[in-house]
């Protein structure tokens, strides 16, 4: 699986926008520049996520864009899905985009497809926005414990 240059600031996104969770609606403008985002492209990336019901908008002088739900409710699966469709390696082991082979009933290859898939499904249907805060958060503690022991 290859994510899109689209789920990678998707994910980036969301991250951010999870970091900043409860704290109000945030500016496209603001996550564009501090997730080195294209404004235009994310500006379609977050439309699609307000369609699907990941996050909400406010229009306004003050408005933005923050989660629909908590961080803890939101994964990464369900992100990647909304802007790439189905997560899969090939169309005959796709839940969401099935398309049947001529050589399924005798394919092997489509075994260990299968077994790959549902590898990649594991984490990513697992793995939530507040699971890769805490994430940015030790690697940013790690960082900062690393400058220290250099600079000793």
């Amino acid at each position: 699986m290859k994510l899109s240059k689209k789920s990678d600031y998707a994910l980036r996104a969301m991250i951010y926008l999870a970091m900043n969770y409860q704290k109000g609606t945030l500016q496209i403008k603001e996550i564009s520049a501090k997730e080195r985002i294209p404004q235009k492209f994310l500006e379609n990336i977050l439309l699609t996520l307000r369609k699907v019901g990941i996050l909400n908008s406010k229009m306004g002088l003050k408005g933005g864009y923050e989660l629909a739900r908590s961080p803890d409710l939101i994964t990464l699966g369900e992100v990647i899905r909304a802007l790439d469709g189905a997560i899969a390696p090939v169309n005959c082991v796709s839940k969401m985009a099935y398309k049947p082979c001529s050589e399924e009933v005798n394919c092997v290859i489509r075994s260990v497809m299968m077994d790959i898939r549902n590898a990649i499904t594991d984490v990513l249907d697992t793995m939530t926005f507040a699971d890769m805060c805490k994430r940015a958060k030790e690697s940013l503690d790690k960082k900062e414990s690393d400058v220290f022991t250099y600079a000793i």
